[in-house]
């Protein structure tokens, strides 16, 4: 609950500093004194909007700290251990304005984003507005009334992962359609260029061994007469190596026997003899084996040809033909299975919403369910306020047509004020003043199951006095004895139900206007349920009257 709330520069506030209890807290004052400040100050600490013309005449910056106990709040403190942002069972939110524009927000003293005040102010304070009634004439907000009251919260998650999925499946399927033609009309060239390809067959490595023989028996004249020119300098000529290295070994070979330090020059000479007589074996051999094959030649002169011509077509150089064909292959297999992936997304598409409406159908159960609960209480309390004959009803239309990521159900509040006259929407039969206590009776009913452990009623008695205002007095006391409620009215038969009651003063000092906030005692509040009744002039009688409306 809300323990502690400092205000510092804020608005027409110079300094505030407010403890809080547990129970109905009612808040009064003049009008225009400022009685919504707090609350207004207490949603910086939420995660509101921050203004710079909120910050106080002279300022520099206005800042708003809110102290909370979470002793019976485990949703809020796991959130906290989850962003290491826990400190024992208190939360301390704070949030500093500058009038340069700039505004900061902290949680337990560490700097976080506005997002994170955000997600943690949700579980901590539930806010109703004076105008929320208005908000209900809208068939999107009646449906989060009515999720709300049924804590729909995890059913609504299943439907809108789901949702979610179709939608991502169904962006798939578009995709993949949209593609289709294209798909295949690179198929049917991708045939076609295979076709061509497979027929010529030409594999890796072949045309560098194409190119090279093909040069080979181009040349194959010339490659003959240098082998022979090789042959007869080696080993044929008059004057050719070979024998010239003999005679040059057997002259060495005399100077060995006469000086032994010519034995390694006798090695190296014997060494290239016969090397030399190897390499004439190899040309000889080589000459052998070379044929002059034109039927052959025209072979490859023709393979060499398609090959040029093919690597032209497909502007990539002849060695690449043979991967460009496996890897058009392998492109075409990848676009056949395409059109195998397209039945798959259909079918996933038809499982991703047969799941959605599996979820949407049972959020749909449970939302008949307790609206038949909410129609039976909401009629009773708005019976209680004033419409004695009056009846209330939630019609809930499921329509598999209107799939969204809250379901596929169309709700709308029904209501009759009179007997005999039929249900209709409610927009088109409540008056002001009706509309103000059915949106009230809903408001308290539904903040019962809400999670969060202190509720903000700012006004919503607006519309309402008498006896009506007496029941609405009595609905808002009974709901603080479980949880904490606050309650800015200016109705006596109201504020006078409040456990403690806090009064909202305003006035001029220096040329500057203050507003303060403070507890009242028995007395005080006797005065000021008096001033509410009767207005400045104060009689016994009024006197009288506040201390019968005055509980505790």
């Amino acid at each position: 609950m809300l323990c502690q709330l400092s205000v510092h520069n804020f608005a027409i506030v110079r300094f505030l500093e407010l403890d809080f209890k547990s129970g109905m807290t009612s808040i009064t004052g003049e009008t225009g004194a400022g009685k919504s400040i707090a609350i207004d100050a207490l949603g910086l600490c939420l995660g509101n909007r921050a203004d710079v013309n909120s910050i106080r005449s002279g300022s520099d910056k206005a800042e708003v700290s809110a102290s909370f106990s979470l002793h019976k709040l485990p949703m809020a403190k796991r959130w906290l251990e989850d962003q290491d942002l826990d400190h024992d069972d208190e939360c301390i939110l704070r949030r500093v304005i500058s009038n340069d524009g700039r505004s900061r927000a902290y949680i337990n003293g560490n700097p976080v984003p506005i997002t994170q005040l955000k997600a943690l102010g949700q579980l901590l304070v539930s806010v109703h507005g004076q105008h929320a009634h208005h908000a209900m004439l809208k068939t999107e907000h009646q449906l989060t009334l009515l999720d709300g009251y049924a804590n729909h919260s995890s059913l609504i998650e299943s439907v809108s992962q789901r949702y979610h999925k179709v939608k991502r499946v169904e962006a798939e399927l578009k995709q993949l359609k949209l593609s289709q033609e294209e798909r295949k009309s690179r198929q049917q060239l991708l045939e076609y260029q295979i076709e061509e390809l497979n027929e010529f067959d030409l594999k890796l490595g072949e045309f560098e061994t194409i190119e090279q023989e093909h040069k080979r028996l181009a040349n194959s004249s010339d490659l003959i007469e240098k082998c022979q020119q090789s042959v007869a300098l080696l080993n044929e000529d008059e004057a050719n190596i070979a024998s010239l290295l003999n005679h040059a070994v057997a002259v060495i070979g005399q100077i060995e026997t006469i000086d032994p330090q010519f034995r390694n020059v006798s090695n190296m000479l014997n060494d290239a003899l016969i090397q030399v007589q190897e390499s004439s074996s190899e040309v000889q051999l080589y000459l052998s084996n070379i044929e002059q094959d034109p039927e052959h030649f025209n072979f490859l002169e023709q393979r060499l040809s398609k090959s040029l011509q093919l690597a032209r077509k497909h502007q990539i150089s002849p060695s690449e033909l043979a991967s460009f064909h496996q890897k058009i292959r392998i492109e075409l297999e990848g676009l056949s299975q395409d059109v195998n992936k397209l039945d798959d997304v259909n079918l996933q598409l038809v499982d991703a919403q047969t799941q959605y409406y599996s979820a949407a159908k049972k959020l749909s159960q449970s939302r008949q369910r307790y609206a038949k609960e909410l129609n039976k209480l909401v009629t009773q309390s708005i019976n209680e306020l004033n419409m004695p004959k009056g009846k209330f009803q939630i019609e809930i239309t499921y329509n598999a047509e209107q799939m969204s990521c809250v379901g596929a159900d169309q709700v709308q509040f029904l209501v009759t004020a009179n007997p005999g006259q039929p249900m209709q929407a409610i927009a088109k039969v409540a008056s002001g003043g009706e509309l103000s206590r059915i949106g009230l009776g809903i408001q308290v009913i539904t903040a019962q199951k809400v999670a969060t452990p202190t509720l903000i009623f700012d006004e919503v008695d607006v519309g309402i006095s008498g006896p009506t205002a007496a029941v609405v007095g009595r609905m808002l006391r009974s709901l603080g004895e479980s949880t904490q409620v606050f309650c800015v009215t200016h109705l006596p038969q109201v504020a006078g139900n409040g456990h403690q009651h806090m009064f909202v003063n305003k006035e001029a000092k220096k040329d500057q206007t203050e507003t303060s906030m403070a507890a009242l005692n028995h007395e005080q509040r006797v005065q000021e349920l008096a001033r509410l009744l009767a207005g400045d002039t104060i009689t016994s009688s009024s006197l009288a009257n506040a201390r019968e409306l005055l509980h505790g």
